[in-house]
């Protein structure tokens, strides 16, 4: 565990940061783009960064101002959001798959007056807005970062940084079960949660991290930019994500180490045949991160068998800036099946009365820690629900601790499926599903059953050449968890609707096979 910058998040603005590593490892690559002859040191990138401060000045934006982000990830994206750090504004983030009618809710709801769009998603802004695109300026991307060589940039800014704890990042839920609440993080909370990050995994200036997760979702924010930034390593960014290009990206770039979610890793395991996808020549690649939902152990397995390539598994939020729970590093031991031990922030399993559960009881998973969020945005009541007097955040997750520490998820509050007066946790049936070799994609969810109350049934996405049945997953799942809470139903889709961070979201999957 390398603790060299087990405090230096505290107290600190984005701003100090920056300005901190640009005069320790000035020369030193910070982003890396893929595909393109581009890298950006620490002071390139500051240089850069207080260009497009000036730029955002001369379009009178005033700090502390909410500004929209509204672009795919690029090396010019990471730079700009940067910016809205470095320079004391709001960061909002755009969801680009959210769709209209929410974007148009985001960006009135946070009062964003200005909204730095790409050329992609100009149009789809442009139409959320619908009669308001009057009354909020979208700034151009490229305009405001296409400064040619460092003659033609600007010296350091001279506006007063921002504190420790002023507003940094307004990020939205994904509102799965109404209105997405508006998470609000200051400066060192985004600074923590990128050190959280950074201790559990031993990051170090000599680590390069592989970010294919969007920068609109808090895992890439947090996650890949944020630990880059703290521990003064390098961040190489792709377009997207691609089954097809992942392992020479990482091959290319000599990365140590990539971020990811479990469809990701479910779609490089099952396709990486088909696609040519493997990881020869990455010896340098020390581990991949799974996070934002639970891992199947079947799926984690294959995956580590077939690679090579140990997978840690994680746990985090939007409100907590990302992680709260991580297997470590060797020595450490990983525990299959579980998310690990609490790094920089307090972690128990809390009763009806959020008082600390005795271990390997289930309850609600608990946080405590200087990365929890700050508020819900205009929202008082729900931050009162979600965060106690005394500073635990309620997660909603159910689950247990072991003697060690370790935490074992056990479902949602929210999700648990009760048939015949029995809870049954989707979870346990998603893993069964995902024990079948040709499921990709899989999730479980409760429809209304006049004899029990609710029944079981499931959305699947199959490999592309299988001929398996439902009836066939039927009765596998049978084997794995019994009739009981085995699916009365499976539904093979083309994909199973997921948010951006690729968590398929069961309420939209329950509502797409009603239809």
């Amino acid at each position: 565990m390398n603790n060299a910058f087990s405090n230096e998040a505290i107290g600190c603005s984005v701003r100090d940061t920056i300005d901190r590593q640009a005069d320790a490892h000035g020369k030193k690559p910070y982003l890396i783009a893929t595909g393109q002859d581009r890298s950006y040191s620490f002071a390139e990138c500051r240089q850069r960064i207080n260009a497009i401060v000036s730029c955002l000045e001369a379009e009178g934006v005033r700090p502390g101002e909410p500004v929209g982000y509204a672009f795919s990830n690029s090396i010019d994206g990471a730079l700009t959001i940067l910016a809205l750090l470095y320079g004391g504004y709001l960061a909002t983030a755009i969801n680009l798959v959210a769709g209209e009618s929410t974007i148009e809710y985001v960006l009135g709801h946070a009062e964003a007056g200005h909204v730095i769009v790409d050329g992609d998603s100009r149009g789809m802004v442009t139409a959320a807005l619908g009669a308001r695109a009057g009354e909020v300026s979208m700034l151009d991307l490229d305009a405001l970062t296409s400064h040619h060589g460092a003659d033609h940039l600007p010296g350091l800014s001279s506006a007063p940084p921002a504190l420790a704890s002023a507003d940094g990042l307004l990020m939205y839920t994904s509102g799965t079960t109404g209105r997405p609440k508006g998470v609000v993080h200051t400066h060192e909370s985004l600074l923590c949660g990128g050190r959280n990050t950074a201790i559990a995994h031993g990051l170090t200036d000599l680590d390069r991290g592989l970010c294919v997760l969007p920068f609109y979702h808090i895992n890439a924010f947090c996650v890949s930019l944020m630990a880059s930034l703290v521990s003064g390593s390098s961040l190489v960014i792709p377009p997207k994500f691609s089954v097809s290009s992942f392992w020479a990206s990482i091959r290319d770039h000599q990365c140590t180490w990539f971020s990811v979610v479990p469809t990701q890793i479910s779609y490089l395991l099952h396709q990486a045949e088909n696609q040519g996808g493997n990881a020869s020549g990455c010896e340098h690649l020390r581990f991949g991160r799974s996070a934002s939902a639970p891992l199947s152990p079947e799926v984690h397995a294959a995956f580590e068998k077939r690679f090579n390539v140990p997978v840690i598994e994680t746990m985090g939020l939007t409100e907590t800036a990302a992680q709260i729970l991580s297997n470590p590093q060797p020595p450490g031991i990983r525990k299959i099946g579980s998310p690990g031990i609490a790094f920089g922030n307090e972690i128990i399993i809390g009763g009806q009365d959020q008082q600390e559960m005795p271990r390997g009881e289930e309850g609600e998973i608990l946080v405590r820690g200087p990365n929890v969020l700050k508020c819900y945005l205009k929202n008082e009541q729900a931050t009162r629900e979600a965060v106690t007097p005394d500073g635990w955040l309620k997660t909603g997750d159910l689950g247990r601790m072991d003697e060690e520490g370790y935490v074992f998820v056990t479902g949602r509050l929210k999700e648990l499926i009760i048939k015949g007066g029995e809870n049954i946790a989707p979870r346990e049936v998603d893993e069964a599903l995902y024990s079948h070799p040709d499921v990709i994609e899989a999730a479980a969810f409760g429809v209304a059953c006049e004899n029990y109350g609710q029944r079981v049934e499931a959305g699947v996405k199959l490999s592309e050449h299988s001929v398996v049945r439902p009836d066939d997953l039927m009765a596998h799942c049978r084997k794995q968890i019994g009739h009981f809470k085995a699916p009365d139903q499976i539904h093979f889709l083309p994909d199973l609707p997921k948010g951006p961070s690729g968590k398929i979201q069961r309420k939209k999957l329950s509502e797409l096979v009603r239809k």
